[in-house]
């Protein structure tokens, strides 16, 4: 089976320049886009973590900021307080969402907060 990896969005804008800017809605769903990208890296990096440590799960809650020019998330932090997943589970998330850019750039600077869940495949069914 394979492990549970959900994103649980939070996007605030920050205004900035004037020019065509998405709507919060507009905007979270085209950063979930660009993120849902990454998940099966992410997945990925989490399993690699699951070989030396079964059972590692909890959220990773990342902040940061995407920039006007090309989009690109950057400056990515763990949220140490609303994260419950050991380090090697966050720099996973960070490593892999450094970078991604959302696509057209806006003209408004984002700052987002973006949560994973993270839980182990679930074993057999005992009977």
């Amino acid at each position: 089976m394979k492990s549970l990896l959900a994103a649980v969005p939070f996007m605030a804008l920050v205004v900035g320049c004037s020019g065509a800017v998405r709507s919060p809605d507009v905007y979270r769903d085209d950063t979930r886009a660009a993120l849902s990208a990454k998940d099966p890296d992410i997945r990925a990096c989490y399993d690699d973590v699951l070989k030396s440590n079964p059972t590692a799960a909890g959220k990773v809650t990342v902040k940061f900021e995407v920039e006007t020019e090309a989009g690109k998330i950057q400056n990515a932090a763990v949220d140490k307080a609303n994260t419950t997943a050991p380090d090697p589970v966050s720099d996973c998330v960070t490593k892999n969402i450094n970078g991604v850019a959302i696509t057209p750039p806006d003209a408004k600077k984002g700052e987002g907060t973006w949560v994973y869940e993270f839980a182990p495949p679930a074993g057999p069914a005992k009977g």
